[in-house]
C-alpha cells in the first residue's frame, strides 16, 4: 500500500469513528474540533509510515502540528461557551429530516475527510519525496506561514476574549485585527497554506500541491467560510456599517 492510499484509509476510519461519536452525543459540530486534529493525524501517520527523516519532512510536520493543535484547542474552548450544536449543523439537521443520518455521514464527515486529504497534499508530497537541501522557497514559505498563523491565532484570541466579556453581548468585534479585516482568522488560514505550498515546491512534484491553498481559498471565500457566516448577520445595522468600512478578507485601513 502506498502512502497516499494509506492516508485515505486512515482518514476514512477516523471520520467514521467521529461520525459515530457525533450520533451518540447528537452534535455534528464536534467535527469542527476534529478538523485540525485530522491534519495532525495525517501528518504523523504519513511520517511514521514513510519512516522519514529529512529536515523538510520534519519542518512541515512541526508546522502542521502547531497549527492543528492550536485550532482544535481554540474551537473546543469556543464550544464551551455555546449551548448545543452550532447553528449551521442545527439548520441542516432540520432541513434534512429523515435523510439526516446518511447525509451527515456523506456531506459532513466524508466530505470533510476529503477536504483534509486534498489540503494535506503538500505534506504528503514532501513526505513521499522530500527533495534536496533547504533553499529560498523554504525560507519564504516559513515566513508566509508565520504571517498567516499570526493572523489566525491572534484573530481567534481577540474574538474569544471579546465574546467572553458580558459587556459585549450582542455586539460585533471591530477591534484589533478585526478593525482591518472582517475575517483575520480566515485570511490567516488561507495565507499559512500558501506558505506550506511554497515549502512543498522544493520537491519533485510539489507544484501539484497548489490544489491545497486554492481549495482553502475557495472554501473560505465562496462556500463555508465568509458567505455562510455573514449570512447570519445580514440586515444587522451594526454589521452593515462594519461591512462598508472594513475589507472582507485582505487586511487594509478601514474606510471613513
Amino acid at each position: 500500500m502506498n502512502l497516499f492510499t494509506f492516508t485515505v484509509l486512515i482518514l476514512l476510519i477516523f471520520m467514521t469513528l467521529l461520525f459515530a461519536g457525533a450520533l451518540w452525543v447528537k452534535d455534528n459540530s464536534i467535527v469542527d474540533v476534529a478538523y485540525g486534529l485530522a491534519f495532525v493525524l495525517v501528518g504523523w501517520s504519513s511520517y511514521l509510515y514513510q519512516d522519514g527523516s529529512h529536515p523538510r519532512q520534519l519542518l512541515l510536520l512541526v508546522l502542521i502540528t502547531i497549527w492543528g493543535l492550536r485550532l482544535a484547542g481554540h474551537i473546543f474552548l469556543r464550544k464551551q461557551g455555546e449551548t448545543g450544536e452550532d447553528f449551521r449543523y442545527r439548520q441542516w439537521r432540520e432541513e434534512w429530516g429523515e435523510t439526516f443520518v446518511w447525509r451527515s455521514f456523506l456531506q459532513i464527515f466524508m466530505l470533510q475527510g476529503t477536504v483534509v486529504w486534498l489540503v494535506s497534499l503538500p505534506v504528503l508530497l514532501v513526505t513521499h519525496q522530500p527533495g534536496g537541501a533547504f533553499g529560498a522557497l523554504d525560507l519564504l514559505g516559513v515566513s508566509i506561514w508565520l504571517i498567516g498563523f499570526g493572523f489566525e491565532a491572534i484573530g481567534d484570541w481577540q474574538l474569544l476574549r471579546f465574546k467572553r466579556n458580558p459587556a459585549n453581548r450582542g455586539k460585533l468585534i471591530q477591534l484589533g485585527l478585526w478593525r482591518y479585516t472582517r475575517h483575520p482568522n480566515y485570511f490567516g488560514e488561507a495565507t499559512l497554506w500558501w506558505g506550506i505550498f511554497l515549502i512543498s515546491c522544493s520537491t519533485p512534484l510539489g507544484w501539484l500541491a497548489v490544489i491545497s491553498p486554492l481549495l482553502i481559498n475557495f472554501l473560505l471565500l465562496k462556500v463555508s467560510g465568509i458567505p455562510m457566516l455573514e449570512a447570519k448577520y445580514a440586515g444587522n445595522p451594526e454589521f452593515e456599517s462594519y461591512k462598508i468600512r472594513t475589507n472582507a478578507f485582505f487586511p487594509w485601513l478601514p474606510k471613513n
